[in-house]
């Protein structure tokens, strides 16, 4: 095989449309191609996450993982780029759910809801799920259109909880907590 990278300025997409991995063309704001985009934007901000300070107690397991999420990702974008292709395979959404368990299991029981933010590695925790949930969003839209498969739309799924309760465990870790929502609100007179 040849090296697919070897000319990034090739000119072909200035009429408005790309190639997708079967070498199809469609137009650059296709379902496909939103899809696509969104995933790749969620990757970019896990790879900001990771340059964020975690604290020591979790920054190896959470450097480990959260690389692990970036590659299923890069998998997720070319199964999305690739009509009709499978790279993501059950036991990656698998593998998000046995670091549901893990993570949450030193969690206090949440009682309210939260507010992102805390320390910045947690916040961008936070923003990553919100990207993730509009990757989701997305896939799910293109679903509507064309036959996709499931592991897609059940990997985001998974993997926006996780990203919320590693937010959680980001704040936990760095000895802070999660900032709750204040809900009260003033008797109307």
């Amino acid at each position: 095989m040849g090296n697919r990278l070897s000319k990034i300025a090739t000119r072909t997409g200035d009429a408005g449309m790309t190639g997708l991995g079967d070498g199809s063309r469609v137009e650059k704001d296709h379902l496909r191609i939103c899809a696509m985009g969104d995933v790749d934007e969620l990757n970019s901000e896990i790879g900001v996450l990771l340059t964020e300070e975690l604290p020591k107690s979790v920054a190896d397991a959470l450097s480990s993982l959260l690389l692990k999420v970036q590659h299923d990702l890069f998998n997720l974008g070319g199964e999305l780029c690739i009509p009709n292709y499978t790279l993501l395979k059950p036991e990656q959404v698998e593998q998000l759910d046995v670091w549901l368990e893990q993570y949450n299991a030193n969690l206090l029981p949440l009682t309210e809801f939260i507010l992102p933010g805390g320390t910045r590695a947690a916040a961008q925790a936070h923003v990553c799920r919100t990207v993730c949930r509009r990757a989701e969003r997305s896939v799910v839209r293109l679903g509507w259109d064309v036959d996709i498969h499931e592991a897609p739309r059940q990997y985001l799924n998974r993997l926006s909880d996780l990203l919320f309760v590693l937010a959680r465990v980001l704040n936990q870790a760095s000895g802070g907590s999660d900032i709750l929502w204040n809900h009260s609100k003033e008797k109307k007179k």
